[in-house]
């Protein structure tokens, strides 16, 4: 009995993490798909920012394409992750002409975001720029507020529109507007620094995908009226 609890408890704690990316991988390609990208350029868009922000073709190619160096400071060895910060601001770049939002959209959406993210976060010296649960959920929450607000008429641009306020947000909210702060509190060795250095599964890619599925899920209603019109 012992050697099947064993087994099972086993199984267990290597079915666990398996479940935990498979269900992050529908929420992430459900969320693309509301923003207009077909089922397909959903999973690539997903897998490869996973891919290249994992840093798993690194190795082949001779130097870090995962974590790009931007500069050194006082310690800190600053970089921008690319399926954690890059891929995010291209697409929001992408969206954003794509979908023809007004660009006054655009800036209050990220105003609204950038507030909110920077007063929910903080820099700690050993970690960088960090935000405690459940605060950390507030940025993606008014990203989707923000574009109901401004898109109640026109549900096809909401999606978009919560997705580029809830990444530039972040960036600006957290990073950017909480960078000197950090350059300032030296570690005494060097440590490194990365914007969006969790990849697929740091703030500024999650707010920006949580935007879009609290978007999808409040805007239900003005979606169904709008089709039995």
């Amino acid at each position: 009995m012992t050697d099947l609890v064993e087994i099972g408890l086993y199984l267990l704690y290597i079915a666990f993490p398996i479940l935990v990316i498979y269900i992050a991988y529908l929420v992430f390609t459900k969320a693309f798909q509301d923003m207009g990208f077909s089922s397909i350029e959903a999973i690539i868009i997903v897998f490869v920012s996973f891919i290249l922000g994992y840093g798993i073709i690194d190795h082949y190619i001779g130097f870090s394409f995962a974590n790009i160096k931007l500069f050194t400071y006082n310690n800190w060895i600053v970089g921008i992750n690319t399926g954690g910060a890059v891929i995010p601001i291209v697409l929001s770049i992408y969206l954003a002409i794509k979908k023809k939002i007004q660009l006054k959209n655009i800036l209050f959406g990220i105003l609204v975001v950038s507030i909110i993210t920077y007063s929910v976060t903080r820099v700690v010296p050993e970690q960088g720029i960090v935000s405690p649960f459940p605060y950390f959920l507030l940025p993606a929450i008014f990203a989707s507020l923000a574009s109901i607000f401004l898109s109640w008429k026109n549900h096809r641009v909401a999606a978009p529109l919560a997705y580029i306020s809830g990444t530039i947000g972040v960036l600006i909210g957290a990073d950017f507007l909480h960078l000197y702060e950090l350059l300032i509190s030296s570690t005494g060795v060097a440590t490194p620094a990365i914007i969006g250095g969790a990849n697929v599964f740091d703030m500024v890619f999650i707010t920006g995908v949580l935007a879009v599925i609290v978007d999808g899920v409040l805007m239900q209603r003005q979606k169904a009226k709008e089709k039995t019109s």
